[in-house]
């Protein structure tokens, strides 16, 4: 019982919420680049949040299922349809349940804003665990069964596929990322980091986030490895700044001016090549209770989603 990858899409993985536990063993955290869309996905079809499902970025795959299955597509505003031989296309829309029947196709190409979404199955991708996770080290290829379960569900909605997200904004807006002061941060001049508008290089990856704009004034100090994290924003030789993403290593040397609050993480996955950023300083205080909403409305969307799924299936 499976899904049959057709077209692999761009940089199609499966993820769950990745392997927090061994980053002293020198393993990224990795999993979801953006979790609340995933675990917004895994609750569309009954899934607990860190089941295993497929991201993918910019352009999606082509699958084709073998046996019935439950899905749901949350992210990015990603074109999504359904075909079958002999039959009109079916058009879906991120942030929805459906029932993908055996035989059918379920294209996914490209999307007007955002970077990435979720395939959530019910039951979850099945596939190996390596270190407590299910995420795959390497892009799927065409070619490949995914093992999954079958299931049918009926068609349910959540508001917008996300919380707040850069998915759902113009290209021509710029995205705060709220930030407190780095363990460097006296190394820098702090006016010339938060305030001006920098742009999302097409260098970006997992890994982390290249961005350019003016060059910040570096000093001549150096400084020795230390531990780094999802978030952390580091700034290079060439004085511009790398924010790192979930698959960033876990020691680095360069200074790191700033650290990107919790619950603005996500983001960081959604934003795309040209999107504009900004730095915003925060306290502790207000980032804490950033994330105590963030959380707040995410459990909520959670709650509601699996109500409805018990009452109606």
């Amino acid at each position: 019982m499976s899904l049959r990858v057709l077209e692999a899409g761009l940089h199609t993985l499966v993820v769950d919420q990745g392997r927090p536990g061994y980053r002293s063993l020198g393993v990224p955290v990795g999993g979801a680049a953006d979790r609340a869309s995933l675990a917004i996905a895994n609750a569309l079809v009954g899934n607990p949040a860190d089941a295993a499902a497929l991201e993918f970025c910019l352009a999606g795959p082509t699958l084709q299922a073998q046996v019935e299955s439950a899905c749901a597509i949350c992210g990015a505003p990603f074109n999504i349809s359904i075909t079958k031989e002999g039959s009109a296309d079916r058009i879906l829309s991120a942030g929805k349940s459906f029932t993908l029947k055996a035989g059918e196709q379920l294209q996914i190409t490209g999307t007007p804003a955002g970077m990435r979404a979720y395939l959530a199955i019910r039951g979850g991708i099945q596939s190996t665990r390596i270190l407590e996770s299910r995420c795959s080290l390497e892009p799927i290829q065409a070619g490949v069964e995914l093992p999954c379960l079958p299931g049918r569900i009926h068609s349910r909605f959540h508001r917008n596929g996300n919380l707040d997200s850069p998915c759902f904004l113009s290209p021509t807006v710029t995205w705060p990322l709220r930030v407190l002061d780095g363990p460097q941060a006296t190394w820098f001049r702090w006016d010339e980091f938060a305030g001006p508008t920098l742009t999302v290089s097409p260098a970006s990856n997992r890994m982390g986030l290249r961005l350019q704009g003016q060059p910040l004034t570096v000093p001549e100090r150096e400084l020795v490895s230390e531990p780094v994290c999802p978030g952390s924003v580091q700034v290079t030789r060439d004085a511009q700044c790398i924010v790192l993403g979930v698959d960033g290593q876990t020691i680095g040397g360069y200074p790191k001016i700033a650290q990107v609050i919790s619950a603005d993480l996500d983001h960081l996955g959604q934003l795309r090549p040209g999107d504009r950023v900004q730095f915003v300083r925060v306290t502790l205080e207000q980032a804490t209770e950033i994330y105590r909403r963030r959380q707040a409305e995410l459990r909520n969307w959670l709650m509601r989603l699996r109500t409805s799924l018990a009452a109606f299936g």
